[in-house]
Order: structure tokens, then C-alpha cells, then sequence
């Protein structure tokens, strides 16, 4: 089975000589494969097209994916949104009782599959232009254990809570105040408990408009949560939380499971594998299509996964795998401190920060961690000259170079006329294209419009604007932040390489454990009162920081047998105990 894809976002018909057409064989025979719309798009006929690649080939905004599938999925298309447009491969089935993740990279159908299953959309089983009615789809899935789930949606028997994964645009679609808005779904706990349990009570008389990342997606749980639902689904439900909250809520969520139906949509590995009981890997391609498989036991999923091979059914999906280290990184830095800072304050009115002795070594690598509202980003804003410390000593007579926590589309123009005036030469080499462009996607971006790239696509566009200047340290706040699991392991790695290749030192602000462990060679640790008073300390060496860093969160990582990958003890079991006693949180 062959199936046509063009992404739209990519293709510039304006921009070229519609080579696509003109190259096709059978369109230089007079048969009309490949056409175009009133809007200049082409068109590709999939029952004319015979897979010869040529199109593929000669666009130059690699805006064309001709693929070709295994016929056992003709007859399991769920979903296509129109003719060479993105189509989704069978649906994850809740189960009681049980928490079923959904592990795979962004745009090919995570969230779609949530709308479908939650009967926000109605499968429309590959007829685009003439869709079926609930009655066709339920006869369509007959005898299957979706069908069980479909009806009871349809006929609502059931209640269906959904988390949306975009909770940035809640104050865009409601007004008010916190308390207003969960006053409105207090139905399994009351304003006040739920205020407690989400560490909402400070912004319960906050309005929407003025709430951080976090606190709106703590929100954003706490309404869905509250109600009384049979069936819950929570689109990536940790993004913007710090690792003890993104605990915290795991356990929630895990507490909420038992005697409930809940999927979990999460790109952080270590949370995921610590929340769900089976997870149903994605696979595909982005913008063209999507596989769900069947669900596999947490942990064997999040091995294939990484392995990037489904033995069962004979594909792989990812060039190589994703490794990690057994062993720390080695602390026995040698080269000369490019920074050094002792007994750092900033008082910023209501918060104050305080960072003791320590240095960055050239060539070092520096992953911060600490819970939100510590001083992180106060720190490396000062790092970065943004502001000025009002005590001690901050050695910063060095270029730096800084990719901002929140980063805006308010920039004219393409993501190639940005990158290319701020820094042509290195944008426009051989290296630079092979170690940052290619492994972050950048490449199939650089025609794009700034305001219109999605989150992931901002983010990805601003860690290669910060590599691509000529500085003496590179400075990341949360650079895996609306970024997918893949995304995350090669930013990781292309971050770590850059630094080993041209011999520049970094330090990264982030909560993603997975994230940390592949990018960093030491750990600076933030803690204190958070909101009130940021204490940092360090760089200490891995081991060390982690240690000092986990024994405040309270949980302890194991290695995993086959890839070495950290994974979460479960809270007092026998490893959880042994490491505790011995001091080993991380590093077993």
C-alpha cells in the first residue's frame, strides 16, 4: 500500500518552478498523476503514483512523502483529514483500572487519537469527503473492544474528562479568577481541597491573565481532576512543572486510577515510566501518518522505544538507538575556569537569591536543577549580563551567548532570513548543518514563516540561534520545554556534542531527568524557599549533584538492566530503602 503525503506548512509552490510536476514520468506522458488547486498545492493521485521518488527528490522544501505501508493496515485507518493529508492508524483502548500511556514524537496523531476516543471528533475511517455517521462507525468497529468504549461515548453512558495539552491559551478562552473557574467543577473534592492538593491557595483570587506556566497547568489538572468522570485523558500533564511537582502529579494521577479509565499523552520518560501500567508507542511519519501499536508493559514499551525496532511487526522507526551512560561522567575537569562566581545576591523585592562559591571549567557542560521559583533564571540572566548582581563577585568579561526560558514568534520574515542575519557564516557551513540543523529539524523549517512555527519548532529554532553564535559559554533555559521525547534526545546530544567539538562550556536550566543525564558533565543545585529565597549551590559532579538534588525530592532513580536508562523506585520498596541507606540516589 502507497500512500502520498504534502505538508502544506513546507511547500513553497510560489517560491519554485513546480518541479514536482514537471519531473513526474507519468505527468510527461500525458497522464495527470500529480495536478495542482486553486491555491497552487499540488495534488498527487496515489492510485496513478508508482513510488518512483523523483518528486521526493527534486523539491527543495522536502515538502513530499510518498510511503509505502504494510497492506495489513488498509482496512485500519481511523482517521484522514483530506486528500494527501495526515491519516492515523487504529486507536490505544482505555482500560480500568489501568493508566495507558501514549509514547511518540509530535504531529502524528497523539492528540488527535485523544479527540477521537474522548468523541470530540467521529472517526471518519479514511472517507474525508463523505463522512460516516457514529451508527457506520460503531457497525465499522463491531466486535472490537473500541467499539464497547465508542458506543458508551456516543450514548453518553459514560463522562469524559480531558486535559487540553495547550494550557498557555486558557486565558484566551475564559475570564476571571482561579476560584470562579474550579467553583464551576467541584464535584469529587471542593475548591479548597483541590487549592491544597495543586498548590493553587496563593492565586486562588489571581486572574487567569497573570498566572505562570505552571500554575495554569496546575490549574488546568485541578478542573480536570475535580470532576467526576469515568474516563480521564491528560495531554502531556507535567510540561512547565519542576521535578517535585512533576512527582507529585504523577501520584495523583495514580491514586486517581484506580478504579478509573485514564491515557496519558507525556514526553518525559522518567515520569512516564513512574506513572503508566502499558504504553502504546507511535510511530510514523511526521504530517503524512501514524500507527498506534498495541499497548506493552511500561518498561519493555520504553525500551523499544529507545531501541527505535518493533520486533513484532518488523520496523524500525529510528536510525539508531538512544543510549545512556552506566556511569557518571567523569568530575576530574583539567582546563582552566572560563567563570567564576563567590557569594552571589540578588534581591529582586520579595525574592532574594543567593549563590555560594564556584566555578565553570572550560569545555564543561553544567545542568541546573532545583524547583521552580529558586532563582534559576535569575542566575543565568546574570551569567548572561541581562541584569546585575548586587553583592559579591560574577567574573562574566566573556561572550555569552543565551536562549531565554519563554521565547516569542514576534520576529518578520523566514526562520532562514533570521538565522542567516544573525549569523550567516556559521548557518551556511558544512558543520553547522550536520551537527545542529539536520539533528534539531531545522533544516525542513527554514522556509517557514517565524509566526507561524508551533512551540517545538520555536523552541528548536531558538537552541540553534543560541549555537550559531560565536560566544565563550552557551546559556539554556529549559530548552526541552514543547519539545517530544525524540526532539529531547537530540537536542540533548546535539547540544553535548557542540560543546565537546568546539571546546565551549554550557550550562542548562532544565526538568527533564533523561534531558539532564545525556547533555550534562557536572550539576549546579537550586533549592531554598521557593518565591521568597533561591540558595544555589555548586557545580558539583554528577554523582554528587544528583544525589544532593534527589534526596530533596525524595525519590531514587534505578538503572534499567538492557539500557542503562534512569528509571523511578517506586516510593519505600526494597531498592528504594538500600539506596537511601546508602546515599545513592542516582547512581546505583
Amino acid at each position: 500500500m502507497r500512500i502520498a503525503a504534502v505538508l502544506h506548512d513546507r511547500c513553497q509552490s510560489r517560491k519554485c518552478n513546480k518541479e514536482c510536476i514537471k519531473f513526474c514520468p507519468l505527468v510527461r506522458t500525458g497522464v495527470e498523476c500529480i495536478t495542482l488547486t486553486e491555491k497552487g498545492k499540488p495534488v498527487i493521485s496515489e492510485a496513478l503514483c508508482q513510488g518512483c521518488g523523483i518528486c521526493i527528490n527534486k523539491c527543495q522544501f522536502e515538502a513530499i512523502k510518498i510511503i509505502g505501508l504494510a497492506d495489513e493496515l488498509k482496512g485500519e485507518m481511523v482517521h484522514q483529514y483530506g486528500e494527501n493529508s495526515f491519516r492515523l492508524y487504529r486507536l490505544p483502548i482505555p482500560k480500568k483500572g489501568l493508566i495507558t500511556g501514549i509514547l511518540g514524537p509530535n504531529g502524528i496523531g497523539k492528540t488527535t487519537a485523544i479527540k477521537l476516543l474522548s468523541g470530540t471528533e467521529v472517526p471518519n475511517l479514511g472517507r474525508f469527503d463523505n463522512p460516516p455517521s457514529k451508527e457506520e462507525v460503531l457497525e465499522h468497529f463491531a466486535g472490537t473492544e473500541l467499539y464497547d468504549h465508542l458506543k458508551n461515548v456516543y450514548s453518553k453512558n459514560i463522562r469524559i474528562a480531558l486535559k487540553p495539552q495547550y494550557v498557555d491559551k486558557l486565558p484566551q478562552s475564559m475570564n476571571g479568577v482561579v476560584r470562579d473557574l474550579l467553583k464551576k467543577v467541584q464535584e469529587r473534592m471542593s475548591v479548597d481541597k483541590a487549592a491544597e492538593l495543586f498548590e493553587l491557595t496563593e492565586v486562588l483570587d489571581r486572574e487567569l491573565t497573570k498566572l505562570s506556566g505552571g500554575e495554569l497547568q496546575r490549574l488546568a489538572m485541578a478542573a480536570t481532576m475535580m470532576k467526576d468522570a469515568d474516563v480521564y485523558f491528560f495531554d502531556e500533564p507535567t510540561s512547565y512543572l519542576d521535578i517535585y511537582q512533576r512527582v507529585k502529579m504523577a501520584r495523583i494521577i495514580k491514586d486517581l486510577s484506580a478504579d478509573k479509565q485514564v491515557i496519558v499523552i507525556e514526553h518525559d520518560l522518567a515520569i512516564l515510566d513512574y506513572l503508566a501500567d502499558n504504553v502504546s508507542i507511535v510511530y510514523g511519519s511526521e504530517g503524512a501518518y501514524g500507527v498506534f501499536t498495541l499497548a506493552r508493559q511500561v518498561r519493555t514499551a520504553i525500551n523499544v522505544y529507545l531501541d527505535g525496532y518493533l520486533p513484532e511487526e518488523n520496523i524500525r522507526f529510528r536510525d539508531r538507538p538512544i543510549e545512556f551512560e552506566s556511569s557518571p561522567p567523569r568530575g576530574d575537569w583539567n582546563t582552566p575556569d572560563l567563570v567564576e562566581f563567590d557569594n552571589v545576591e540578588k534581591d529582586l523585592g520579595g525574592f532574594r537569591l543567593t549563590v555560594g562559591k564556584g566555578a565553570v571549567k572550560i569545555g564543561e557542560s553544567v545542568g541546573i536543577v532545583g524547583p521552580n521559583a529558586t532563582g534559576k533564571t535569575t542566575f543565568v540572566k546574570m551569567l548572561a549580563g541581562v541584569i546585575e548582581p548586587d553583592k559579591g563577585s560574577l567574573e562574566t568579561v566573556l561572550k555569552v551567548s543565551y536562549k531565554p526560558q519563554y521565547i516569542s514568534a514576534d520576529a518578520d520574515g523566514t526562520v532562514r532570513d533570521l538565522l542567516f542575519s544573525k549569523a550567516y557564516e556559521t548557518v551556511n557551513s558544512g558543520f553547522f548543518e550536520g551537527e545542529v540543523l539536520v539533528p534539531l529539524g531545522v533544516k525542513h523549517l527554514m522556509e517557514k514563516d517565524i509566526k507561524t512555527l508551533s512551540g517545538g519548532e520555536l523552541q528548536r529554532v531558538a537552541i540553534t540561534l543560541c549555537l550559531a553564535a560565536e560566544a565563550d559559554m552557551y546559556l539554556f533555559d529549559e530548552p526541552s520545554a514543547y519539545l517530544d521525547s525524540n526532539q529531547r534526545m537530540n537536542a540533548a546530544k546535539t547540544i553535548r556534542r557542540m560543546m565537546e567539538k568546539t571546546g565551549r562550556s554550557g550550562m542548562i536550566v532544565d526538568h527533564d531527568i533523561y534531558f539532564l543525564d545525556m547533555v550534562s558533565d557536572s550539576m549546579m543545585v537550586f533549592g531554598g524557599e521557593p518565591g521568597h529565597h533561591g540558595i544555589g549551590e555548586g557545580p558539583f559532579d554528577m554523582r554528587e549533584g544528583m544525589n544532593k538534588f534527589l534526596k530533596a525530592v525524595d525519590i531514587t532513580f534505578r538503572r534499567d538492566a538492557d539500557t542503562n536508562r534512569p528509571r523511578i523506585n517506586k516510593p519505600d520498596s526494597r531498592l528504594d530503602r538500600e539506596q537511601k541507606q546508602k546515599g545513592e540516589y542516582y547512581y546505583a
